[in-house]
């Protein structure tokens, strides 16, 4: 996939003023706060009396993904609801991004379009203006950092430090589904590596496989939260597992946590893979990570309200600090919880 096509152009064909040109001449403006966007040396924007909300995220290759089972055009968009899901993580609305790539000379034009397509696809899904960015050259192979900018009305914005003791713990979507994804397709990696010929039947797993390759940002659960005029007392996306964003809300809330094992939702195909690789599907709904689901705490007077939402689920409750980080059992018995999700200075 990174590797030239025969016939293929070559990225130093354009150089890297021809290189931007390329991806990004038929960018269309979207939002009245994006003034200028690619084409000077800065963008401008101008956004009124809103708070301003801005993320990071720098994806290498080798750490963050491999090209061997990622499809680059997949790639190119979940670069992007990486960034998204820490704007909507804020109860912000993202409303732009820019893209830096250092790319090597293993890839080709097309397979750099096709990066491109998959972030364009993003942009458009989720109605946000790419406005610049940059490119150069790697040694290595592919680097991607992408900027998200969002706004939100003063007063509803959302941190990890507002929880209070007794505020429900919350979570939209289901839990664990990246990291089984993640497991099926490792596991294929290395048969494929002893027996490039294999042919794997992928279709028992088309579930997992997307909530890796193809995560979504949860702006329906912001939205919804919206209509219904709940706003969280805390909230944080759910990227590096469960049990690393609890501990982050309450460190910073200065407060402790329990949650209940038999509430942690889980799809079937996830629990059907954790058998699979004789594991507990706990394990990957508390230390998977890259769900980009959204973790947040809600005042108990609420709770019937966000009941209307059928994708959020109620999974615990907001402790005095004494009491610790805890997981209930479906026994009577609990564990305190540990920060055990995916790390990327871990070998």
């Amino acid at each position: 996939m990174a590797e030239n096509n025969a016939g293929a152009k070559e990225v130093k064909e354009l150089g890297e003023f021809g290189l931007i040109e390329h991806l990004t001449k038929d960018i269309k403006l979207k939002h009245k706060s994006s003034i200028k966007g690619v084409g000077d040396d800065a963008a401008v924007l101008n956004y009124s009396n809103k708070q301003i909300v801005v993320t990071t995220d720098l994806l290498t290759e080798g750490v963050h993904f491999d090209l061997m089972y990622v499809p680059i055009k997949h790639l190119g968009y979940k670069a992007v609801m990486i960034n998204l899901s820490d704007v909507y993580a804020m109860n912000a609305t993202p409303k732009q991004i820019t893209v830096s790539i250092a790319v090597s000379g293993k890839f080709s034009l097309d397979a750099i379009e096709l990066l491109y397509e998959g972030i364009h696809l993003a942009c458009e899904s989720y109605n946000v203006d790419l406005i610049g960015g940059d490119t150069c050259s790697s040694l290595t192979g592919l680097t991607i950092s992408i900027t998200a900018i969002g706004e939100v009305d003063k007063g509803k914005e959302v941190y990890r430090n507002g929880a209070k003791i007794g505020d429900l713990i919350c979570v939209s979507g289901d839990l664990g589904g990246a990291y089984a994804g993640l497991q099926v397709l490792e596991r294929e990696k290395a048969v494929y590596k002893v027996n490039p010929n294999s042919q794997p039947d992928m279709s028992a797993y088309d579930y997992v496989l997307e909530r890796q390759l193809k995560p979504e940002a949860r702006i329906d659960i912001v939205e919804e939260l919206a209509k219904i005029n709940i706003i969280p007392t805390a909230m944080i996306d759910i990227s590096d597992g469960l049990s690393s964003e609890i501990i982050h809300i309450c460190k910073q809330s200065k407060c402790g946590a329990k949650i209940s094992e038999a509430k942690l939702p889980i799809h079937d195909q996830t629990i059907a893979v954790a058998e699979e690789f004789d594991l507990d599907p706990t394990l990957f709904a508390m230390n998977g990570g890259e769900d980009y689901e959204l973790l947040f705490t809600l005042n108990p007077e609420d709770a019937a309200k966000a009941n209307q939402i059928a994708d959020i689920s109620i999974i615990g409750e907001i402790l005095p600090e004494a009491e610790g980080i805890k997981l209930h059992g479906k026994g009577e018995g609990f564990t305190h919880i540990k920060a055990q999700g995916w790390n990327a200075y871990e070998e």
